[in-house]
């Protein structure tokens, strides 16, 4: 009898970064964004089926493994429900492409840094919300309040690296602005929509799946390390689309054209996340880790709760979900 596919666990070595980047760059293929809801439905179904050893007759492993592409693609980790389509890492690419296209066309005047910086970190928002660590709940007075935070930090980001450096640097230089301002923001988005795993922690497990303790050290580690992979992300596309731009604008052929700047950055963005999701989401670990000796350094209070709950028994390494 063939052995069973371990439906919870990825198909490659989470432990490297080649494993969890094919991982990635089989979990948010675009593709996944337009598959229909009965499907999405179905494949949840499926995955919960086989989980029990009570799939139809018949199954295919071929079909368990789409099904769990679907489920892993659209529902999440923590809660098992359906996430908003525009939320999930799997509308990256064309999410992405088409508002980062946009900033770096549409950089000039500050309304249009206004406007595409607001609409960028409207979408960062939400996915930081849909890829939160969906056990620390959040109100909705919170929600507003990180929102209207995020993106006004964003868009005065924005502003201010434009009026100083429009007076104090090349053209050239100013097409950067985009970039600082979405690198600075991502700072700010992603603790304020995600400010509840820092108020009260993250769920942290232990080796076999049980919450043992909650950890704010964990929230801040997740933070960091998320921070860093967004801001990877959008770096290679956001640095060096304007060195391309500003080299092609010099041709004649490329001036007569200027209606075709805006799709074509679009488009050469698009290539570059096509990489770079999968490669920025393959930074850090989805389970990550801290030590309890770390814990009873930063948070005895919190190590003091996990050693009346294990009692003699306390694991050294306490995992935890730092979202994406």
């Amino acid at each position: 009898m063939p052995e069973r596919l371990k439906i919870d666990e990825p198909l490659w070595d989470q432990s490297t970064f080649v494993g969890r980047f094919k991982h990635f760059l089989w979990v948010t293929d675009p593709r996944t964004c337009v598959v229909s809801e009965e499907a999405l439905d179905n494949a949840k179904v499926l995955v919960e089926q086989y989980r029990k050893g009570s799939e139809p007759p018949g199954t295919t492993l071929e079909q368990i493994i789409y099904a769990k592409k679907l489920y892993e693609s659209a529902f999440h980790p923590d809660s098992g429900e359906k996430q908003n389509v525009f939320g999930r890492m799997s509308f990256q690419v064309p999410g992405g492409m088409a508002i980062t296209g946009a900033m770096l066309q549409w950089y000039r005047t500050a309304t249009a840094v206004v406007f595409w910086q607001w609409v960028n970190q409207s979408f960062n928002a939400l996915v930081n919300y849909t890829n939160r660590n969906a056990k620390s709940p959040t109100t909705t007075t919170q929600l507003i309040v990180a929102y209207l935070s995020a993106t006004g930090s964003a868009m005065v980001t924005a502003l201010g690296c434009k009026y100083y450096w429009t007076k104090r640097a090349s053209p050239f230089v100013q097409r950067y602005v985009p970039f600082a301002a979405v690198a600075a923001a991502n700072c700010v988005n992603i603790p304020l929509m995600r400010q509840n795993e820092l108020i009260y922690g993250i769920d942290c497990s232990d080796a076999n799946g049980n919450v043992v303790a909650q950890s704010r050290f964990a929230a801040v580690k997740g933070f960091t390390q998320v921070v860093i992979s967004r801001i990877v992300m959008c770096a290679p596309g956001m640095l060096i689309l304007p060195v391309i731009m500003e080299r092609l604008e010099k041709y004649r052929w490329m001036q007569r054209i200027t209606v075709l700047h805006g799709p074509f950055q679009v488009l050469a963005v698009g290539c570059f996340l096509s990489f770079m999701v999968p490669t920025a989401c393959a930074l850090y670990p989805q389970r990550c880790s801290i030590n309890a000796t770390t814990l009873e350094w930063l948070e005895p209070d919190e190590y003091k709760k996990l050693t009346n709950k294990c009692g003699a028994n306390i694991p050294g390494v306490l995992y935890f979900n730092k979202g994406l």
